[in-house]
């Protein structure tokens, strides 16, 4: 596999990982520890990865468009 096809996997497992936290907490009403054993994450880590996606999901719904460095993080 070469060098970008890893990077594609990569991003695309985070993408579908980010997007099963969110609606399982925010869609499906799973708690933060329900979800952090089931994703293997501590739930600091989670709530962290929450607010980052709220804050983004926010953001650009007030048609506010995110920074270069919102977007890397």
């Amino acid at each position: 596999m070469s060098n970008d096809a890893v990077r594609l996997h990569r991003l695309d497992e985070v993408v579908r990982k980010q997007r099963e936290i969110f609606s399982s907490h925010c869609l499906h009403n799973q708690t933060v520890a329900e979800i952090a054993c089931r994703t293997g994450l501590r739930p600091r880590q989670l709530e962290r990865r929450l607010a980052k996606a709220v804050y983004k999901l926010c953001k650009q719904m007030d048609g506010e468009p995110l920074s270069w460095w919102e977007r890397l993080f």
